[in-house]
């Protein structure tokens, strides 16, 4: 069995995630791998699940805070989720 890095459960089906920079982290739940490793929106605050948005190597949630905090940069990103073609 392997413990979680997050809440330290010794739990059987855990997993490793491997990062792009070679670090390797075990979690019980897809829950404390987000807890951890999650970026955190630059507006908000609230931590990027999905794709989210980076601007000018800031990461954002939404477009909607990529362009409350750069205006001019931000401008120019769209959301893409429930936008029909033109």
């Amino acid at each position: 069995m392997a413990t979680c890095e997050v809440c330290g459960n010794d739990y059987w089906m855990a997993f490793d995630i491997r990062t792009v920079s070679g670090d390797t982290y075990t979690f019980d739940s897809f829950e404390c791998a987000i807890q951890l490793l999650a970026p955190i929106c630059e507006h908000c605050q609230c931590k990027i699940v999905g794709h989210g948005v980076e601007v000018s190597g800031r990461f954002f949630c939404c477009a909607h805070c990529a362009r409350a905090v750069d205006q001019e940069t931000g401008a120019q990103v769209r959301d893409a989720v429930g936008s029909r073609p033109g």
